[in-house]
C-alpha cells in the first residue's frame, strides 16, 4: 500500500480518478481512509492510504497505467 498526500481542493472521485483513473472507485479509498471518511473537500498534506487496485478493475486501464 502506498500514501498520497492530498492536495488543497483534492476530492475523493478526483483522487481516485488521478490514482486508479477511474473516479468510481473512490469507495476504496474512503474504505482505506475512515478517519477522512466524512471529508469532502480536503485541505493540503493530509496523507491518504492508497490500496492496490483491484485485479478486475485493472483492465480497464489503458496500457500505459496498468503499471505491470
Amino acid at each position: 500500500m502506498i500514501t498520497y498526500n492530498t492536495l488543497q481542493g483534492d476530492t475523493w472521485d478526483g483522487v481516485a480518478f488521478k490514482l486508479y483513473g477511474n473516479a468510481q472507485l473512490m469507495t476504496l479509498l474512503i474504505n482505506a481512509n475512515p478517519i477522512h471518511a466524512s471529508t469532502v473537500v480536503f485541505s493540503g498534506n493530509l496523507v491518504l492510504n492508497v490500496p492496490d487496485m483491484p485485479a478486475e478493475a485493472s483492465n480497464t486501464l489503458p496500457p500505459w497505467r496498468r503499471g505491470g
